[in-house]
């Protein structure tokens, strides 16, 4: 069985360092979402999600160390949490990892002029989950970052910039 200062001592640890993890990606995603110019609500929902994550972590460590949960039963119950809200949260993160990753490769960018089927215009918002294109006509069109990135897109304004950043010819 384990001492009290043992457990004292490990949680402690545990919880130093699932902070320390859960701040640093918070920080990576934050900087990321910052920006890509996202709406300062959606950054604090990201932020509040980490934080339940982290809180989870630490409460499985400290079942797992009282003994009061077995580690496979930790892992499991970890693992259908996980695929649960993975399932569930599918979606929304293929269009905010999509709309990261185009925007750090410099694939779109604010009053680019774009084109998507048949969706022709310049870019007037970059979020986390869909990009604003403002067509000819007036109308906007809201096209989530998963189909934008899944293409084809044409981006007729940064030719220049990407053929550069790529080293094309």
């Amino acid at each position: 069985m384990i001492s009290t200062l043992e457990l004292i001592i490990g949680v402690t640890i545990g919880t130093a360092i699932t902070i320390l993890i859960e701040e640093g990606i918070n920080r990576i995603i934050t900087h990321g979402a910052k920006k890509a110019g996202t709406n300062p609500t959606v950054i604090r929902d990201i932020a509040v999600a980490m934080r339940v994550i982290a809180v989870l972590v630490i409460v499985t460590v400290i079942l797992s160390l009282t003994g009061l949960a077995s580690e496979f039963t930790t892992i499991t119950i970890s693992g259908i949490g996980a695929l649960a809200v993975s399932l569930a949260l599918q979606n929304t993160l293929s269009n905010i990892l999509s709309g990261i990753l185009m925007f750090h490769d410099g694939l779109i960018h604010l009053n680019d002029t774009v084109e998507y089927g048949s969706i022709k215009g310049k870019v007037v918002r970059l979020a986390m989950r869909n990009t604003w294109i403002k067509m000819d006509s007036g109308k906007i069109a809201v096209i989530s970052n998963s189909l934008l990135a899944s293409g084809p897109l044409i981006n007729h304004s940064a030719t220049e910039r990407i053929s550069r950043k790529y080293a094309i010819d």
